[in-house]
Protein backbone atom coordinates (compact mmCIF):
# COMPACT_ATOMS: atom_id res chain seq x y z
CA UNK A 1 0.00 0.00 0.00
CA UNK A 2 1.53 3.09 -1.20
CA UNK A 3 1.61 6.98 0.49
CA UNK A 4 -1.44 7.96 -1.87
CA UNK A 5 -3.86 5.05 -0.96
CA UNK A 6 -4.14 5.98 2.71
CA UNK A 7 -5.20 9.69 1.53
CA UNK A 8 -7.50 8.12 -1.00
CA UNK A 9 -9.10 5.77 1.64
CA UNK A 10 -9.77 8.30 3.94
CA UNK A 11 -12.15 9.79 1.10
CA UNK A 12 -13.56 7.06 0.57
CA UNK A 13 -14.70 6.35 4.00
CA UNK A 14 -15.79 10.15 4.20
CA UNK A 15 -18.16 9.65 0.98
CA UNK A 16 -19.87 6.55 2.36
CA UNK A 17 -20.81 8.18 6.22
CA UNK A 18 -24.13 9.75 6.06
CA UNK A 19 -25.23 13.19 8.35
CA UNK A 20 -27.97 11.85 11.01
CA UNK A 21 -30.59 14.23 10.56
CA UNK A 22 -33.13 12.29 12.60
CA UNK A 23 -33.28 15.04 15.39
CA UNK A 24 -34.25 18.12 13.56
CA UNK A 25 -37.58 19.49 13.88
CA UNK A 26 -39.28 21.23 10.95
CA UNK A 27 -41.22 24.96 11.30
CA UNK A 28 -40.46 27.91 12.30
CA UNK A 29 -38.53 30.92 10.70
CA UNK A 30 -35.19 31.11 11.11
CA UNK A 31 -35.12 35.22 11.23
CA UNK A 32 -37.42 35.82 13.99
CA UNK A 33 -37.10 33.57 17.59
CA UNK A 34 -40.06 31.31 18.86
CA UNK A 35 -42.39 33.29 21.13
CA UNK A 36 -40.83 31.14 24.05
CA UNK A 37 -37.50 32.42 23.47
CA UNK A 38 -38.16 36.48 22.57
CA UNK A 39 -36.08 38.66 24.28
CA UNK A 40 -36.62 39.47 27.75
CA UNK A 41 -38.37 42.62 28.73
CA UNK A 42 -34.63 43.59 30.29
CA UNK A 43 -33.05 43.54 27.44
CA UNK A 44 -30.57 46.61 26.75
CA UNK A 45 -31.83 48.87 24.36
CA UNK A 46 -31.86 48.99 20.56
CA UNK A 47 -28.68 50.95 19.55
CA UNK A 48 -30.38 54.00 17.90
CA UNK A 49 -32.39 54.25 21.10
CA UNK A 50 -28.86 54.99 23.06
CA UNK A 51 -27.58 58.18 24.07
CA UNK A 52 -24.72 59.38 21.95
CA UNK A 53 -21.85 60.80 23.72
CA UNK A 54 -18.89 62.92 22.66
CA UNK A 55 -15.03 63.08 24.21
CA UNK A 56 -13.47 66.16 24.10
CA UNK A 57 -10.04 66.59 22.33
CA UNK A 58 -7.86 69.72 22.64
CA UNK A 59 -8.90 72.68 20.40
CA UNK A 60 -12.65 71.71 21.36
CA UNK A 61 -15.21 74.31 21.96
CA UNK A 62 -18.87 73.43 22.68
CA UNK A 63 -19.64 75.87 19.58
CA UNK A 64 -17.34 73.35 17.62
CA UNK A 65 -18.99 70.76 18.72
CA UNK A 66 -22.71 71.24 17.95
CA UNK A 67 -21.58 72.31 14.50
CA UNK A 68 -19.88 68.87 14.05
CA UNK A 69 -23.12 67.20 15.69
CA UNK A 70 -25.90 69.61 14.79
CA UNK A 71 -24.49 71.38 11.56
CA UNK A 72 -25.44 74.42 14.03
CA UNK A 73 -22.68 76.01 16.53
CA UNK A 74 -25.43 77.99 17.90
CA UNK A 75 -27.02 74.99 19.20
CA UNK A 76 -23.63 74.80 22.17
CA UNK A 77 -26.49 75.38 24.54
CA UNK A 78 -28.28 71.90 24.03
CA UNK A 79 -24.76 70.02 24.85
CA UNK A 80 -24.32 72.02 27.56
CA UNK A 81 -27.75 71.93 29.31
CA UNK A 82 -27.42 68.65 28.97
CA UNK A 83 -24.17 67.85 30.60
CA UNK A 84 -24.79 70.98 33.47
CA UNK A 85 -23.52 68.24 36.02
CA UNK A 86 -19.86 67.64 33.88
CA UNK A 87 -19.78 71.59 32.67
CA UNK A 88 -19.31 74.19 35.19
CA UNK A 89 -17.77 77.09 33.08
CA UNK A 90 -19.21 76.70 29.20
CA UNK A 91 -16.36 78.41 28.33
CA UNK A 92 -13.58 75.90 30.23
CA UNK A 93 -13.95 72.45 28.69
CA UNK A 94 -11.08 69.88 29.40
CA UNK A 95 -10.01 67.24 26.96
CA UNK A 96 -10.55 63.74 28.23
CA UNK A 97 -14.05 65.14 29.51
CA UNK A 98 -17.13 62.61 27.67
CA UNK A 99 -20.31 64.48 27.34
CA UNK A 100 -23.71 63.45 26.23
CA UNK A 101 -25.17 64.73 22.75
CA UNK A 102 -29.03 65.28 23.06
CA UNK A 103 -30.80 64.24 19.61
CA UNK A 104 -31.25 67.47 18.06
Amino acid sequence: MGLLDNIFDKDKDAETKKADFSDVVAGGSSTAPPADMAAPAHAAPNVADTEKTYTVVAGDTLSKIAKREYGDASKWHQIYDANKDTIKNPDLIYPGQTFKIPNA
